[in-house]
């Protein structure tokens, strides 16, 4: 991304500016040039393909990381959550709070062990804030002591949140604050980012989050746009942004076509005159003098003609240049969908009052479901209710403690990990692997159908993004003599952008087979015109 930035924003209270930033990749390739932007007292929600440069932008504005170039200046403290992440060693929820010094001083201002300047330093009203940030997110009564390894993603993310709201920071920057939450947990998230007093900058794909913006930061191949409000504003903005430029496109690539054509039949013309005038001074009809006029007069046309259908023909061609730098150019990813044959009155699995237990604790149950033909179901509930064991139950990789249990169809299960790939093989092995009645011819054609072309099918399947193993893991299980009928598929817009999702929505449109979904993603559900939602609670053990 080279461009400079469009309608920078610039504000006298911004809490964090950005002037003239730019940032290179590891090997230099540069995702952002020459970028202006300033951020304060409102709400921001950066978008954008993955690999644009979103987390490095929000990296530079926490002071994470220098710019290649620019400067970047902050007038108030900001508050950093990375995008997951796990907790460190031996770390406790006083740690991840930050209050473990300040509650230990306390204790021992309290407890009369008081020394040097405890007593000055002693803040009276900490447990109060303690106990008002932990409700917030609600994570109430949560032992201070406890360690963080036993918090589930979720809590873990709501745990820090807390964190923030009890630091000094006035703009928080947020990478992806909702991946692996809950309903509950991403209506919380939502909450939390709409009470906060100052200036909230965040990278999201969650669009019911995105929809509480006071503006959208898109980054591009065309540099920076802003649009004021929230995510459908943005939709609305962009679709006919993207399609005025797309006529301007249309426009200038015919004019081309008009300018060159019209050349070509000056100059056809030009030629005939040409000839004719060859003829006639053949002839010997006119004098010699009179013959020089006339070629010299000839020769000043063509030059004229000549000269005004280069003109006409640089100004198209140059009109092209600048609509087609209009248009940011990727590729788009349509992921094509096989045919399973699945009839609608086929069975494709049943569970009859199962439970599921591990190392004799109730994870789940008991339960009974029945999904009969190309049915589409999304499985729901707060984390830990079950539901990726459900999606284990169906495959078989795990087994049942009681119950009945009939799987009638082949089933495959993307998890978030796409854990059917292995991380030290090749896309083309892994393709091999799980197809091996192809050869490889057919794998990298099955491979380039999802935007894995050439040397691409060659990358080490551990090298790559989230969604682009979820793209991989699809191409082979998808496109092999025998589709699965039966397609489980666990969180799948976690690590996609939101063309991307865009794209996996349709998709699963023309998909033809019986389809479980987990996701907390309502947006998702409905694009994909689920028909019926199973929620599960979770299990308590006596």
């Amino acid at each position: 991304m080279s461009s400079p930035s469009r309608n920078p924003s610039r504000s006298a209270s911004a809490l964090a500016t950005l002037n003239g930033v730019a940032a290179r990749t590891p090997d230099g390739s540069t995702l952002f040039d020459n970028l202006t932007l300033a951020f304060g007292r409102e709400r921001t929600g950066v978008v954008g393909r993955n690999g644009v440069g979103k987390t490095t932008l929000l990296r530079l504005i926490a002071g994470l990381d220098s710019p290649y170039e620019g400067h970047v200046s902050r007038a108030a403290p900001v508050g950093w959550l990375p995008q997951g992440g796990p907790p460190a060693v031996g770390e406790t929820v006083a740690d991840v709070l930050g209050v473990r010094a300040a509650v230990a001083l306390l204790a021992r201002v309290l407890a009369g062990q008081a020394k040097g300047d405890d007593l000055a330093l002693a803040d009276w009203s900490l447990q109060g804030r303690i106990e008002e940030a932990l409700s917030s997110v609600g994570l109430s009564d949560l032992d201070l002591r406890r360690a963080v390894s036993r918090l589930s993603g979720g809590e873990l993310t709501r745990l820090r949140l807390a964190g923030l709201r009890l630091g000094p920071a006035e703009l928080l920057v947020l990478d992806e604050p909702t991946n692996h939450l809950d309903a509950e947990g991403r209506v919380g998230v939502a909450a939390f980012v709409g009470d906060w007093p100052g200036g909230v900058v965040l990278v999201s794909h969650d669009r019911a989050l995105l929809r509480h913006m006071d503006r959208i930061v898109e980054l591009s191949s065309l540099g920076v746009e802003i649009y004021g409000g929230g995510y459908d504003a943005y939709v609305e903005r962009k679709a006919a942004e993207r399609a005025a430029a797309e006529r301007r496109l249309e426009a200038a690539e015919r004019g081309v076509s008009t300018a060159r054509r019209e050349a070509q039949q000056a100059r056809e013309r030009r030629d005939r005159r040409d000839r004719a005038g060859r003829a006639f001074s053949a002839s010997g009809s006119a004098p010699r003098i009179a013959l020089g006029a006339m070629a010299r007069r000839a020769e000043e046309t063509r030059g004229r003609i000549e000269r005004t259908s280069q003109d006409r023909t640089r100004e198209a061609e140059t009109a092209l240049v600048a609509a087609r730098d209009g248009v940011e150019h990727h590729r788009a990813l349509d992921i094509p969908m096989p045919t399973t044959g699945l009839p609608a009155g086929r069975s494709v699995f049943e569970a009859e009052a199962v439970r599921v237990e591990i190392k004799g604790r109730p994870i789940l149950g008991p339960l009974s479901l029945h999904l009969t033909g190309p049915e589409r179901v999304a499985v729901t509930g707060p984390n830990g209710a079950g539901k990726s064991t459900l999606l284990r139950l169906i495959t078989g990789e795990v087994e049942s403690a009681s119950g009945r249990v009939a799987r009638s169809v082949a089933a495959v299960l993307l998890d978030q990990q796409a854990a059917i790939l292995r991380p030290e093989e090749t896309l083309l092995a892994a393709y091999q692997r799980l197809n091996p009645d192809a050869d490889r011819n057919q794998a990298q054609a099955a491979l380039a159908r999802f935007l894995f072309r050439n040397t691409a099918a060659e990358r080490i399947v551990g090298t790559l993004s989230g969604g682009e193993r979820l793209r991989a893991a699809l191409a082979c299980v998808l496109t092999g003599t025998e589709p699965p009928q039966l397609l489980l598929l666990d969180e799948p817009t976690n690590h996609l952008d939101l063309d991307s999702i865009t794209a996996l929505e349709a998709a699963l449109n023309a998909y033809d087979g019986a389809l479980i979904v987990v996701s907390h993603d309502a947006d998702f559900l409905d694009a994909i015109g689920v028909t019926r939602k199973v929620e599960l609670t979770p299990v308590c053990s006596a």
